[in-house]
């Protein structure tokens, strides 16, 4: 995966916890870095470009969106920068795609950027119009997919989207990359689509996604 073909660090859940950024070894040389959404905690445009800078400052390549975390006006300053990912669809090499939807279904914590769960479904089916051409294709949603390893809180409840599941079960792309519950730190699979959540950075998960010209590879992995 670290070899000649291109790869991807794959990051969530920052808030504002970027120390750990030096400690992930392939990050400087990485063909990019993906952030799957909580730059912040209830944080703004100036706590989000910290974050970025601190991951810019190490690999420049980076693309990004909003969790439920963050406020709007980040995702708004992350188009602006030419960075953002929310609705929108990018070529990561030849053949392989990625589209992106932040944000997350309504919590019990009243956080920053919430909506129901039928606008993710809706956002869903808008970025995957751009992007269905691709003959590969990364999904990076920030709430993971309801019923999976990724989206259990410590009860043992899932609480991830039904509309992203639904969305993945219907479009089989790659791969998901997703984050937003914290405890649920594993890879799972949905049909042909694997399904990867690091945890938050500050626990020392990330994920290295890999792609050799005909498959793209996930790989879970912690800081040492």
């Amino acid at each position: 995966m670290t070899g000649p073909h291109p790869f991807w660090v794959g990051i969530g859940d920052i808030h504002g916890h970027t120390a750990n950024l030096r400690r992930i070894p392939e990050l400087p040389r990485a063909t990019g870095v993906i952030v799957s959404g909580d730059l912040t905690i209830r944080g703004k445009v100036p706590e989000a470009r910290e974050v970025i800078e601190a991951v810019s400052d190490i690999n420049p390549r980076v693309l990004a969106q909003i969790g439920n975390m963050d406020f709007a006006s980040v995702q708004t300053w992350l188009n602006e920068s030419g960075l953002g990912i929310h609705l929108q669809t990018r070529e990561l090499a030849p053949g392989l795609g990625l589209m992106g939807v932040g944000w997350s279904p309504p919590t019990p914590f009243a956080t920053p950027s919430e909506v129901p769960d039928a606008q993710l479904a809706e956002w869903l089916l808008e970025a995957y119009d751009k992007a269905r051409d691709f003959e590969h294709l990364i999904l990076v949603s920030h709430t993971p997919p309801h019923g999976t390893a990724t989206d259990v809180v410590s009860s043992g409840t899932h609480v991830g989207s039904l509309a992203v599941r639904e969305f993945i079960e219907r479009a089989q792309p790659d791969l998901c990359l997703t984050g937003h519950i914290h405890e649920s730190r594993s890879m799972d699979s949905i049909g042909k689509t694997v399904v990867v959540n690091p945890g938050d950075l500050d626990s020392g998960g990330y994920a290295l996604i890999g792609f050799d010209g005909q498959t793209v590879t996930a790989t879970l992995k912690t800081i040492s």
